[in-house]
This record gives C-alpha cells, sequence and structure tokens, in this order.
C-alpha cells in the first residue's frame, strides 16, 4: 500500500546494507530491486558478452538506465528506445550509451534500423508492443530477449497487440525469449549489490533519481510514471 507505516513480520523483509556515501534512496534503486532486475535481466537471462549489440527499451527509466550502463561496462554496444528527444540526449550525454532512438519519431523503424547496422544479440524489453515487434525484426540468430516489463499495456483501455513474427522469429533465428523476476536470483543479491557498489564507486555507473513530496503526490506521479514522465528511479519522499 502507499502509507506512512507498515508493520511487517521480520521474515518477509531484508536489511540492505549501504555503503556510507549513498543515500538511503539507493535501497529503492540502484542497489534495490530495480539494480537488481538491470543486473540479473541483462547478465543472467540475456547472457549480454563484449563486443555484442544491446537494445533496451524504456531506457531512461528505472532499471532501463541502468541497463544500458551495465552493458557498457560489460563491452556491449548499447542502444537505448525512449520516447523524447531530451531523455536520449542524456543517455548520450550523461550515462553514455552509443546512440538513443526516439520511437514517438515518425521515422523510428528506420532509425532504429540504422542505430543497429549489424542488429541485435540482447534486447532487454520493459514495453513489449510495437517496441518488442521492431527489436523482433532487428535481431540476430541466437539472440535473447529479457522480458522485463510491459509498461505498454499498464495504463490504458487500449493495450497494444503482441507483436507479428512470434513463434516464426523466434524460430527461424533460433531466439531465445524469456520472462524473468527479479526474485528468481534471491540467493545471488548480496554479490550482485558487492558489484553495483564498486561500479558506483569507480564511477562506472550512474544513478538517476526524480523524486515528488508527500504521499498526496504519490497517485499523480504513478499515473505520470507510467507515461514516461520519469527520468531514473521516481520516489515519493514522505519527508
Amino acid at each position: 500500500g502507499w502509507q506512512e507505516y507498515y508493520c511487517a513480520s521480520p521474515k518477509i523483509v531484508q536489511a540492505v546494507s549501504l555503503p556510507d556515501d549513498l543515500p538511503g534512496t539507493a535501497a529503492l534503486g540502484v542497489m534495490g530491486g530495480t539494480g537488481l532486475t538491470a543486473y540479473f535481466g541483462l547478465l543472467e537471462v540475456g547472457q549480454a558478452q563484449s563486443g555484442q549489440t544491446v537494445m533496451v527499451s524504456a531506457a531512461a527509466g528505472s532499471v532501463g538506465h541502468l541497463v544500458g550502463q551495465i552493458a557498457k561496462i560489460q563491452g556491449c554496444q548499447v542502444v537505448g528506445v525512449a520516447g523524447s528527444d531530451v531523455k536520449n540526449a542524456r543517455l548520450v550525454d550523461e550515462l553514455g550509451f552509443d546512440v538513443a532512438v526516439n520511437y514517438k519519431s515518425g521515422d523510428y523503424r528506420t532509425a532504429l534500423k540504422e542505430a543497429t547496422p549489424k542488429g541485435v544479440d540482447v534486447y532487454f524489453d520493459n514495453t513489449g508492443g510495437f517496441v518488442l515487434g521492431s527489436a523482433l525484426f532487428r535481431m540476430n540468430v541466437g539472440g535473447r530477449i529479457a522480458c522485463c516489463g510491459v509498461v505498454s499495456q499498464y495504463d490504458t483501455s487500449a493495450p497494444e497487440p503482441g507483436p507479428k513474427g512470434i513463434p516464426g522469429l523466434l524460430i527461424n533465428k533460433r531466439i531465445v525469449m524469456s520472462g524473468f523476476l527479479v526474485f528468481d536470483f534471491a540467493n545471488a543479491y548480496e554479490s550482485a549489490r558487492a558489484q553495483i557498489a564498486g561500479w558506483l564507486d569507480s564511477g562506472e555507473l550512474k544513478s538517476l533519481t526524480d523524486s515528488v513530496d508527500g504521499l498526496s503526490a504519490a497517485p499523480e506521479a504513478f499515473v505520470d510514471l507510467l507515461a514516461g514522465g520519469n527520468i531514473g528511479t521516481r520516489i515519493v519522499s514522505l519527508t
């Protein structure tokens, strides 16, 4: 629930130890569920390897902006997809993405083709819908798709249909398309957090947040998030 106080059994909560130079909000973002989702989704599910091309949708979002940076750390070519030129400029200029494409532009598919001249080896999907469809047609033989979210269907009365080409493209290109939950990797959380903390300390990884004040602002902030209004992890501050 969205509430100021919460009573829980110790058995269902987990203490998160943060480096001294990180704010407590990091437990909600880069050192919490979103950072772990990016880490395991890209490295364990997507199996991203140096020299490969990684495409990530909702690339300016809480998970997406971390996925792209981790892919760069691994030595990958990174293509982000977001919904505004302002977001895409930050992805490239501030976070080190190689290129970013605006899916709302009229020439999106042409721009994506130009941004992925060698095709896509790993696609990290946060959106579903036509962006997933566009990625499917750029996938290389033996490519991997990590299905993390379906934001195109969360806040609409007319969700986009599933993309064309399934299962045909999966079969012909031997593509592995896997859904996952971060809880699947609970036994490895601590080692992942240690790795993420190291990247933050070295400056290789940056965590972006935007925040709103007060619980009364949460509903509007949540709707705006689903509409793509955030960059990085959106946090509702109660103090």
